[in-house]
């Protein structure tokens, strides 16, 4: 059976409170979850939603991971910050990448480490 997955990058350089991140990483899942087909979205769902959180070291990594996660076809999707509470407007905290098949992502992200 393929294993389906979900991968959220954070910009772990931000140093963001728990609430906060908890808000960015919920961002990016359910828009990336809004941008992968019908077909990840229900074999995704089927196998309970697996998704890990991955540490990035800056804006810049997050937005060279969405540019290989682009040219791989698989749903990514940026998340800027709208600026009302503890970070500047259009701060880019993390990423969402999938849900796709576990493999393809890990090509993309197989090298981060857990956000700590």
């Amino acid at each position: 059976m393929e294993r389906w997955k979900q991968v959220i990058v954070v910009d772990a350089s931000l140093g963001l409170p728990p609430g906060k991140l908890a808000a960015q990483v919920a961002h990016a899942a359910v828009a990336a979850f809004l941008h992968a087909g019908p077909e990840a979205q229900r074999s995704w769902l089927d196998q309970g939603m697996p998704k890990i959180v991955l540490a990035a070291g800056s804006a810049g990594e997050l937005q060279t991971l969405a540019q290989k996660a682009q040219e791989a076809s698989l749903p990514a999707y940026l998340i800027a910050d709208a600026g009302r509470t503890v970070l500047d407007p259009g701060t880019v905290t993390c990423l969402g990448i999938g849900p796709a098949r576990a493999e393809e992502i890990d090509r993309i992200t197989g090298t981060l480490r857990l956000l700590q």
